[in-house]
């Protein structure tokens, strides 16, 4: 195949130069009506309430199942979603118990966290693949709110026996269940909060590092809360601060108490879910789903459990009673809030965060739009309504969300498909997952979470590309460590406004040249092409001018052009009183070398002789090492000057400024009034038309500094300049004429 070279397109521009008041006269702003207030107002609600279409679209945004499932394609779509919410299902059930029992609550209240949630999510989310439900990190986190509100010591008995040892349980569990529903309510109603007030945007800021780095801190604290199932072994719940190191520790320190047969059950369900899964990593092109094995584990287990009989036998502790059928709702205590109210905050945002980044990873992926707001309502009503019937707080859940889109789920049809299917087994069937062990859940939760500490690879990738990037993480994942989900979340997030600030006091500026015979200007430093224009210093920062950094910017332009105007005046103020000394001295030396023909009188010849120095060759041998030291000094005063003298134009680029403020706009002033005062011109270029109207409205332009002084484009600016400088070079010649 022949290879065709194509030769690099070319252009030739003609044009006058612009600068701002030329621009101005050569074009016109299109004129806009201007309303009053209350016409606006009324405008606004005539175009709300009494539009047809505005009332339709307005219904449709905040409950977009009337939107699409309208137009649904029952014939293309369906097979697809029911064998999505089957693989589902199937991956839903386990988790729901493990993640209950992760949450504080008993297993059952764990698949009411898998049924209503995903049935509100249909009918108000915008995403078509995310699963919602259950989910290890926000399971901790309400499990760390319940232990420290509802601990074992609460509910101390005198004698544990059969009866008592049940009421224990029963007055725990009924307690915690009533902190998990406040949890939900709670926090469902921040988020609900945040979606209508549309402040969806600032959540969606959390940097990735500091999600990636909380979560895999939470993967931790997850980790080792499921040590203590997984050997068997009975130990005391912590939160808190140091609550995964005090887990740790208590696990060891109970380590030779482990039971024998759940450590074995264990480990062989560890390893069997690590094979398979590895299965259908391996051969995911070759299975048209994958292998379930999260279910096909539950099953064998619970029938080898109940075979064998191991929670009598061998002291294998089992999941329980699971109570069949459904209860009515109830309301939440609402006396709880105020104690739960900081740990909501954090579960709010965690929740929504991980449901909008799995939802726009799926709608980029599949091409269509998702609504950041509308996610925040439709999860807080998910986790606000699902408070009345007892669920915990949900999110989505990354595993089963890649599941649900990998087999085929193409809406949310397939979720809905899913919480029938756990319905189905609340109702009728969960009574035979009594038996399960609790080892096997652990194995299935610490197993999910590989895939979370596969983060731990960003560190090195992070330090290679950003170094503020990976403080965000490593501060994310050690604050969460070490002070708990809820404070650590708390100082991660400040840690990145921190570094946002940081940012904007350390932009990135240069000195731009121009590529020979171009329009073109880049970094001096960075290009050996790139050439500085005689006589012009262009200046370029990515700051945006504002309170917090104008001394930064004014040092940094200082020192960058190597021209500072307060020290070149102070410069000439020494060489004019040098010049002014030297001339007194010399009118001194000729009186006293003329004697009295110049002396016009007596008093001036007694000051002129008085100033005479007795010992003639003292004076001589100082005078001549002053005049050494001043002809130095004068002569690096001149040099420095001079540097300044062959200057006759600054240009401040404004192409990467994006706003500016009264403080900036005082600094500009007097940045081209101290230039001005030693002969260099301060020209503005490439501002954007928000920076000119910021500019206008805070009255910058006057008689001094008119709006000819910005410019379209720098090549504008440097092309004005140049003329500039040889008008003055003809005007010079014509005056030395």
């Amino acid at each position: 195949m022949d290879v065709v070279e194509m030769s690099s397109p070319s252009f030739n521009v003609n044009r006058p130069v612009f600068n701002q008041e030329t621009l101005d006269s050569y074009l016109h702003k299109r004129v806009k009506p201007k309303l009053s207030r209350s016409t606006k107002l009324l405008r606004y609600f005539r175009y709300v309430f009494c539009s047809s279409k505005r009332a339709k679209s307005i219904l449709f945004r905040f409950v977009p199942i009337l939107e699409w499932l309208p137009k649904y394609p029952v014939k293309e779509y369906i097979l697809g979603d029911i064998i999505s919410g089957l693989s589902t299902a199937v991956m839903q059930l386990p988790q729901s118990l493990a993640y209950a029992i992760l949450a504080g609550v008993p297993p059952v209240f764990g698949l009411y966290s898998s049924v209503f949630p995903v049935l509100f999510y249909t009918i108000f989310g915008t995403s078509r693949h995310v699963s919602i439900g259950t989910f290890a990190v926000i399971s901790l986190m309400v499990g760390t709110v319940v232990v420290r509100l509802a601990p074992d010591q609460m509910f101390h008995v005198t004698s544990m026996n059969t009866t008592n040892h049940t009421e224990f349980h029963e007055a725990r569990d009924a307690q915690r269940v009533k902190i998990a529903a406040a949890t939900a309510l709670l926090s469902g109603i921040m988020q609900l909060c945040l979606g209508l007030i549309r402040f969806g945007f600032v959540v969606v800021y959390l940097a990735e590092p500091v999600v990636r780095g909380f979560t895999t801190a939470a993967a931790s604290h997850v980790f080792f809360s499921q040590l203590k199932y997984f050997l068997g072994i009975q130990t005391k719940r912590f939160g808190g601060p140091l609550s995964a190191i005090h887990t740790f520790i208590a696990v060891c320190t109970n380590i030779k108490r482990s039971n024998v047969a759940s450590v074995i059950l264990g480990a062989v369900c560890t390893v069997f879910l690590l094979v398979v899964k590895e299965i259908n990593v391996r051969c995911k092109d070759k299975l048209p789903v994958p292998i379930p094995v999260e279910l096909i584990l539950v099953i064998i287990t619970t029938g080898v459990s109940a075979g064998m009989n191991l929670h009598g036998n061998y002291e294998v502790n089992i999941v329980g009673h699971i109570p069949s059928g459904l209860k009515a709702p109830v309301l939440p205590d609402f006396s709880l809030l105020s104690e739960i109210f900081t740990e909501c905050i954090a579960i709010a945002i965690v929740g929504f965060s991980m449901t909008i980044s799995m939802a726009k990873i799926f709608a980029m992926k599949h091409g269509y739009r998702v609504d950041g707001n509308q996610e925040l309502i439709a999860l807080g009503i998910c986790n606000a309504c699902g408070s009345f019937f007892q669920t915990f707080p949900v999110t989505t859940s990354m595993s089963r969300s890649l599941v649900q889109e990998s087999t085929g789920g193409k809406t949310e049809i397939a979720g809905v498909i899913s919480a029938a299917i756990m319905l189905v087994i609340l109702v009728s069937f969960g009574f035979l997952f009594e038996s399960l062990p609790q080892t096997v859940l652990a194995a299935i939760v610490m197993v999910n979470l590989k895939g979370v500490f596969k983060q731990f690879q960003d560190i090195p990738f992070l330090w290679r590309i950003c170094k503020i990037e990976f403080a965000l993480w490593v501060v994310a994942f050690a604050s969460s460590f070490i002070l708990g989900l809820d404070y650590g979340l708390l100082v991660a997030v400040l840690f990145a406004i921190i570094t946002v600030i940081y940012r904007t006091q350390s932009p990135k500026s240069a000195m731009l040249g121009q590529i020979p015979n171009t329009d073109i200007y880049l970094d001096i430093d960075a290009y050996e092409e790139v050439q500085e224009v005689p006589g012009v210093k262009i200046f370029q920062s990515s700051a945006s001018l504002y309170f917090a950094n104008v001394d930064m910017y004014v040092n940094t332009l200082h020192k960058k052009t190597e021209i500072e105007p307060a020290a070149i005046l102070l410069a000439k103020k020494k060489l004019e009183e040098k010049a002014k000394k030297s001339a007194r001295l010399a009118e001194r030396k000729s009186i006293l070398k003329w004697g009295n023909r110049n002396i016009p009188n007596e008093a001036a010849k007694q000051e002129a002789v008085s100033e005479e120095v007795p010992n003639e060759a003292i004076q001589n041998g100082a005078s001549n090492v002053l005049n050494i030291v001043e002809s130095d000094a004068k002569h690096k005063l001149t040099a420095f000057i001079k540097s300044a003298a062959d200057t006759h134009a600054l240009i401040l680029d404004f192409s990467l400024v994006s706003f500016i403020d009264s403080v900036g706009t005082k600094m500009l002033k007097m940045i081209i009034k101290e230039y001005d005062n030693i002969g260099i011109n301060v020209f503005i270029a490439g501002c954007s038309e928000c920076i000119v109207e910021d500019l206008t409205i805070l009255k910058f332009f006057d008689e001094s500094i008119p709006r000819s002084l910005l410019f379209h484009s720098v090549h504008d600016a440097v092309l004005h300049c140049q003329e500039l400088a040889s008008l003055r070079g003809d005007s010079s010649t014509e005056m030395s004429s």
